[in-house]
C-alpha cells in the first residue's frame, strides 16, 4: 500500500501551493494527519494516504480547496499586537480624518482577516475614539480564503476563551451582549464590517475595479508563508489600491521586498508603510 510519506506528503504541499500559494515546510507535514482529519471524515477515510490516491484518480476541486482552506493558519486575536491601533487612534486616524473632510468617507481592508476580529477591532477603535465619524461612509471590508473562518466572522459570535484575549473589559461591556460562553458583536458595530471568502492569490483578486480604493490595508502575518515572487506581485497589487497617504499595515516581522515601492515610517513601537509613487 502506498504511504504518504515522500511524494504523497510532497503532492499534498504542491496541491496547498496551487490553491494558495502557502509555502510549506516539509518538517511540518505532520500537520496533515490532525488538520484533514475532518476531510478524511467526510469522505468515509481514515488514512490520509487514501486521500492522497483519491485525488490521483480522479481530480475534485472541492476537496482540494477544503484542503487548502484547512492548512491555512488562522491565528488571530482583538487588538492583536496593540500597537499598530495605539497609532492609529493617536497620530494616522486624526490625520486621515482631516485630509477626508470633504468626502466623509473612511475605507479599510482588513485582507487574511480569519475570524473577524481584527476587522471588528478597527470598527471599535472608530466608534468608541472617533464620534466625530457619526454618518461618514465607514467601509470596513474582511476577507479570507477560509470559508469556515468568514462564516464566524459573519456570525460574529465570539466564545469567552476569545473575549479574553486583548480586548480590553470596557470594549467587551460596550460592544458585546453576552448569553452563556458566547458573546455576540453589537449591530452598531456589524454595520461597518462586510466580510467575504476571498483568495490574495486568485483570480480575480478580491478588489480590482478601477474605482476601488483603500485609505488602510491591514496584512498582517500573511506572506510569512509566500514566496518572494508571490510577495511581489500581492505587494504590487496592494500599491496599485492605496493613495499617497494611503497606509499599510504588514506583520511586525514582515517587511516589503522592494523597498523602491514602499516607504517605511516608524513611530513607538509600530512600523506601517506608505506608497512611494513610482514613474
Amino acid at each position: 500500500m502506498e504511504s504518504t510519506a515522500g511524494d504523497g506528503y510532497g503532492y499534498l504541499r504542491q496541491l496547498v501551493y496551487s490553491v494558495t500559494q502557502n509555502v510549506l515546510d516539509p518538517s511540518r507535514d505532520y500537520l496533515f494527519d490532525s488538520r484533514l482529519a475532518g476531510i478524511l471524515r467526510d469522505q468515509g477515510m481514515t488514512q490520509v494516504g487514501e486521500l492522497v490516491r483519491h485525488l490521483r484518480r480522479c481530480k475534485d476541486p472541492t476537496i482540494e480547496q477544503s484542503i487548502a482552506e484547512a492548512m491555512t493558519i488562522n491565528e488571530t486575536s482583538f487588538f492583536r499586537d496593540g500597537h499598530p491601533f495605539e497609532l492609529l487612534r493617536t497620530e494616522l486616524l486624526p490625520r486621515l480624518i482631516e485630509a477626508r473632510r470633504q468626502t466623509r468617507a473612511l475605507r479599510i481592508w482588513s485582507a487574511a482577516c480569519s475570524t473577524g476580529q481584527e476587522a471588528y477591532s478597527l470598527a471599535m477603535l472608530l466608534i468608541a475614539h472617533f464620534p466625530r465619524l457619526a454618518g461618514w461612509d465607514i467601509r470596513i471590508e474582511g476577507t479570507d480564503i477560509c470559508s469556515a473562518a468568514i462564516k464566524c466572522a459573519q456570525a460574529g459570535r465570539y466564545h469567552r476563551i476569545d473575549v479574553n484575549r486583548g480586548l480590553p473589559a470596557r470594549m467587551l461591556a460596550r460592544f458585546f451582549d453576552h448569553q452563556g460562553e458566547s458573546w455576540t458583536i453589537k449591530p452598531e458595530v456589524r454595520r461597518l464590517c462586510r466580510f467575504r471568502h476571498a483568495n490574495l492569490c486568485g483570480t480575480p483578486f478580491p478588489f480590482s475595479r478601477a474605482s476601488d480604493r483603500f485609505d488602510i490595508i491591514f496584512l498582517r502575518n500573511v506572506m510569512l508563508y509566500f514566496s518572494q515572487e508571490t510577495r511581489l506581485a500581492l505587494l504590487e497589487k496592494m500599491h496599485h489600491l492605496l493613495p499617497p497617504d494611503g497606509i499599510l499595515f504588514l506583520g511586525s516581522s514582515e517587511q516589503p521586498p522592494d523597498t523602491s515601492a514602499w516607504k517605511p515610517e516608524i513611530a513607538g513601537s509600530a512600523c506601517h508603510y506608505k506608497p512611494r509613487r513610482t514613474s
